[in-house]
């Protein structure tokens, strides 16, 4: 194999180039075997992080911290239901959507930038950045030429052209190359697509380089190349690796795309902690290579709200836990790790003679919040809106729910009691049989089925609350609705005519609680406190004491918790946090009796 052998002084010297020069023009263009900045080889060592994970307002320390360990390039996902989620409305400047004003931050910090616009990313992002609108329609294909499909996506791609295209390497900004969709040779072989996608970025005024990512195997590297496009390597640690990129494409340059210095973590697993040496010493044969390469992630902030996705490997459903801290260089609450620091000494050592890297960025600081006990303040049976009448149970979709929990209820003639099985149960259910609960479903252990016991009314009242976990992002089972997908059955009779009750728990829905008069013991309880801060600062909210359920902090939703771990503590940013009185809401699906709660200061 031909390597890519620069001298070190030229790799370094571009290293340092940085896209504030002078506020000039740079080029970006790909030789058979490099990069080239300003037609010099370059080599990019990119860390990559996700603005909408991360608060607006640490965006730049972020950034920052990712320089400061010797990176002169950021590379950054964009999802398309973060951007779009309602139909043919686009939101780039609330909350953390302001993706223009991330790449010119990164500008301002010296760096370039890798855009991943997808409009499919996986990331362990809800549905891999798809949005969950597609999914209104029965039978919806996606990542394919299906018209539906393409028509969204079209909107999108115009939309986030808009705001991109001033921020590309050839109009001043930052942005040097464009990935096509992501990993698609794990997923598909519709080159069509593929082709299709890079020509409406053209069509947009996209005219950087564009780049694809697949793993470094034959058929992946095959299935999901691009003419003219630069071969990303998930990952490349090896010289093998490299040569099945030339192989697929010898006129192109390769890279690793995502060096792995970490490991995501699904709800009942261990927390991931891979060591440094192993990392440490992929980057040493990258850099010793002259090889360009993409930390996947440096740092990976948090999954609020409701946008944690989930796998669908050997285990079956694998959702995803709310913290995105991937074990990264960078923690979750953005400080330097053990890892960042040996990662941080590695690449210094490659720097010209008489050359130092930035001091590391002062961390954010972090506050402790004494304990506090809330209160039942209301509960789910309380707020069930207008119901929707049905034959039998459809998926949240069907009505135009996107997220949160839906209710379903029916009345049982015929059979009242014995063997009721759900098909199929998207993602978790609580039980109750006339007001009383009876068990829960978990479809990440498989189960489906629950024993109705004998009740002495007429006509049993069944009701089942039914949880929306992450959509699956990754491989061939996405197309993943929510809710009770198929039917229920009561010893293998269909039961019929049921109501469905849409409880998404968004803003609107969460602003709109009162306190309820009195408080059953039934499941599905909310609990509510004030507490007071005399100073902000970054904390875990501490639900250790809980089930499961959701935190909302001041209205924002700080994501899921549940007891299986490994997660008991949820990451509230100080930003998002006031001197005086915060008021903190928690939706628990199994706790009826309040319990304490704390704020810590690490996760």
């Amino acid at each position: 194999m031909k390597k890519i052998l620069l001298t070190s002084g030229l790799a370094l010297c571009c290293w340092f180039a940085t896209p504030l020069q002078a506020q000039n023009r740079h080029s970006f263009s790909l030789s058979p075997t490099a990069f080239l900045l300003d037609n010099k080889p370059f080599q990019m060592i990119s860390g990559e992080m996700h603005p909408a994970r991360i608060p607006k307002e640490y965006w730049r320390h972020r950034i920052q911290m990712a320089k400061a360990m010797g990176c002169n390039t950021i590379a950054a996902y964009v999802f398309w239901n973060y951007h779009e989620p309602v139909k043919g409305q686009f939101d780039f400047s609330s909350e953390n959507r302001d993706i223009a004003e991330f790449i010119r931050l990164a500008q301002q910090e010296g760096m370039w930038v890798l855009l991943r616009p997808g409009p499919y990313v996986c990331a362990e992002w809800e549905f891999g950045g798809l949005p969950p609108y597609l999914l209104q329609i029965p039978d919806i294909k996606v990542r394919c030429m299906d018209h539906r499909y393409m028509e969204a996506v079209k909107r999108y791609v115009t939309a986030l052209a808009k705001e991109v295209k001033p921020l590309l390497v050839t109009n001043g900004g930052p942005i040097v190359m464009v990935q096509i969709e992501n990993e698609y040779g794990s997923y598909g072989n519709d080159k069509t697509y593929l082709n299709t996608l890079k020509d409406l970025w053209v069509e947009n005024g996209i005219n950087v380089p564009f780049y694809t990512a697949d793993g470094a195997t034959a058929y992946m590297l095959e299935a999901g190349g691009v003419p003219g496009a630069a071969i990303g390597l998930d990952s490349g640690s090896s010289e093998a690796d490299f040569e099945a990129a030339r192989k697929q494409n010898p006129n192109v340059p390769s890279f690793s795309s995502e060096t792995y210095p970490g490991w995501l973590t699904h709800w009942g697993e261990n927390w991931q902690r891979p060591g440094i040496d192993g990392i440490v010493k992929e980057v040493k044969f990258l850099m010793d290579t002259k090889r360009s390469f993409n930390l996947y992630v440096i740092h990976g902030g948090t999954n609020f709200g409701f946008t944690a996705g989930a796998n669908s490997g050997g285990k079956g459903y694998e959702p995803d836990v709310t913290s995105y801290d991937y074990d990264a260089p960078i923690n979750e609450q953005g400080a330097a790790t053990p890892k960042y620091m040996a990662l941080r000494q590695l690449l210094a050592s490659y720097l010209p003679k008489g050359k130092k890297l930035p001091p590391v960025p002062a961390a954010i600081p972090t506050i402790s919040i004494p304990a506090f006990t809330p209160t039942v303040f209301t509960s789910v049976w309380d707020h069930l809106p207008a119901a929707v009448s049905v034959p039998q149970p459809k998926p949240f979709e069907a009505v135009g729910q996107d997220y949160g929990f839906m209710l379903y209820k029916t009345k049982l003639i015929g059979h009242k009691s014995g063997k009721l099985t759900i098909k199929d149960l998207h993602d978790y259910a609580t039980v109750f049989l006339n007001g009383q609960y009876i068990g829960k479903l978990d479809r990440r252990l498989g189960e489906k089925t629950i024993e109705i016991p004998t009740s002495n009314v007429k006509d049993p009242e069944l009701e089942i609350l039914v949880e929306g976990m992450g959509r699956i992002n990754f491989a061939e089972a996405m197309i993943d609705r929510k809710g009770i997908t198929d039917r229920v059955v009561l010893n293998g009779m269909t039961l019929m005519n049921w109501e469905m009750y849409s409880l998404p728990m968004n803003e609107a829905s969460v602003q709109s609680l009162t306190a309820s008069a009195t408080h059953s013991d039934k499941p599905g309880q909310y609990f509510k406190a004030s507490f007071n801060l005399d100073k902000t600062g970054d904390t875990y909210i501490d639900m250790s004491a809980y089930q499961k359920g959701i935190v909302w902090v001041n209205g924002h939703n700080l994501g899921r918790y549940w007891q299986i771990g490994p997660q008991q503590r949820l990451y509230c940013p100080a930003t998002w946090l006031r001197k005086g009185s915060n008021e903190i809401l928690i939706f628990d699906l199994h706790q009826t009796t309040p319990a304490s709660v704390t704020g810590e200061p690490h996760l």
